[in-house]
Parts: structure tokens; sequence; C-alpha cells
């Protein structure tokens, strides 16, 4: 526990005294001082001006990050027949209808992501109290109720972030690790955010982003320029 002590002190040490620093010199920070004996994810939280009880002022919405997550995205499909084909082609961790809902309501829910298609949205509403708090509640808005099964299982895959703002106005996501090129962050952070930014609500009053922090899986986290990051 000591060493870990050390890690953490020395951590927050060399980010004293710096906030509202540029997209790069955080990355450089957040990297410098991810020293866990794993590949820590790199994470971006966004506090947000909006009170997501009003249904006017819900913020949601997906990204591709344009270098991937680094992330073994786990993904299940609802689909039957041919659809069913489709996705385990497109390289589906787990495919199923009734029995695949059975499985979740016993409380096994080894996957990351959730698609469905639109004629399984009877059977995975049943699923909503378990899925909805752990964000894998199928949607079409994010592309995760679709047809095109094998797509949304690539994109999946490929990199794509979805997010949903939470209880107290933030959104979160992992925007990659701390063994990639700091460029390769900052690219991805700054698609992270536009596409925050993007999902403005027609409800949102004032000032809509109001702090951005980075920070790795155990490390501090350190407060980022808005307008650097949003490129004002």
């Amino acid at each position: 526990m000591a060493k870990y002590g050390k890690r953490t002190t020395a951590a927050r040490e060399a980010f004293a005294g710096k906030e509202n620093v540029t997209v790069e010199e955080a990355v450089a920070l957040v990297k410098g001082n991810a020293k866990a004996k794993f590949d820590e994810t790199v994470e971006i939280a966004v506090n947000l001006g909006v009170d997501p009880r009003h249904a006017d002022q819900m913020v949601r919405g997906v990204v591709s990050l344009p270098n991937g997550t680094g992330k073994d995205v786990r993904v299940a499909v609802f689909a039957r027949g041919p659809k069913a084909d489709e996705a385990k082609e497109a390289g589906a961790d787990i495919v199923g209808a009734e029995d695949l809902m059975e499985t979740v309501q016993g409380g096994k829910i080894e996957f990351d992501r959730c698609i469905a298609t639109p004629d399984m949205m009877p059977i995975v509403g049943r699923l909503g109290k378990v899925l909805g708090p752990r964000n894998l509640m199928p949607n079409p808005k994010v592309g995760t109720v679709t047809m095109d099964v094998a797509e949304a299982v690539k994109a999946a895959k490929g990199g794509e972030v979805q997010f949903k703002v939470e209880k107290a106005g933030v959104v979160h996501a992992g925007v990659g690790k701390a063994s990639f090129d700091e460029a390769k962050l900052v690219e991805n952070i700054r698609a992270f955010v536009d596409a925050v930014a993007k999902a403005k609500p027609a409800g949102a009053k004032g000032a809509y982003m109001k702090k951005i922090a980075l920070s790795s899986t155990m490390g501090p986290g350190v407060s980022v320029s808005i307008d650097n990051a949003t490129g004002n």
C-alpha cells in the first residue's frame, strides 16, 4: 500500500497548481503519471449546465473515436434468424433472443454494448431495469436498435463510444489508453468534446460546458481549458 501511496502523492504533486491547461498539456501530464502495472484508461469527465431530470435537457449521443478506445468491447446482439447470423459473422460475442433475455434477467451480463433489431424490442424492453442503469439499453438514437446489426457490431468493436449525462450533469467516457501516442489521445479527446458540444439540448440554459477534466484510471484529474478543448 505504501508504494501506491507514494505514486499517488507524486502524481498529485506533478498536477499541483495546474488548472485549465491545454488538451496537449493535460494528456502529457496524465500519460506521464500513469504508472500502474496495467495499461490505464485515459478518462474524460465533462460537467454540463443541464438538469437531466428534464427531458429537454437530456444529453446523449455516440461518437467514433478516430483512434479507437484500446478496449476490447464485448457486444451482445438480440436478433433471430438471418440477422443473428449476420451479427455472429460481424464478430458479436453473444447472440440470442429469449434465451439471452433470461441470461440477463439472471444477473449474467457479460457484455459492454447491447444491440437489437427492432422486432426484438418487446423482449429487450423487459430488461429496462437491468440494462438502463448500466447505460446498456439499446436505443435507436445511438444506432443500437437497427436492422444493420453487422455495421453496428463493427462500429462498437471499432472505437465507437456512447455517452449519456448522469444525474449530476456529468458525461464521462474512456478516450483511449495511457500507452497511446499523445497526438492520438488529443485527437480522440477533441472528437469526444466536439460530439458532446453538438449534442447540446434545446433546454440548456446559460453555460453548457462548465468543466472538463482528464485523468487516468488510477491517477488524479487535471482540468482542461474549455476554450482549448472546443477550439474556440
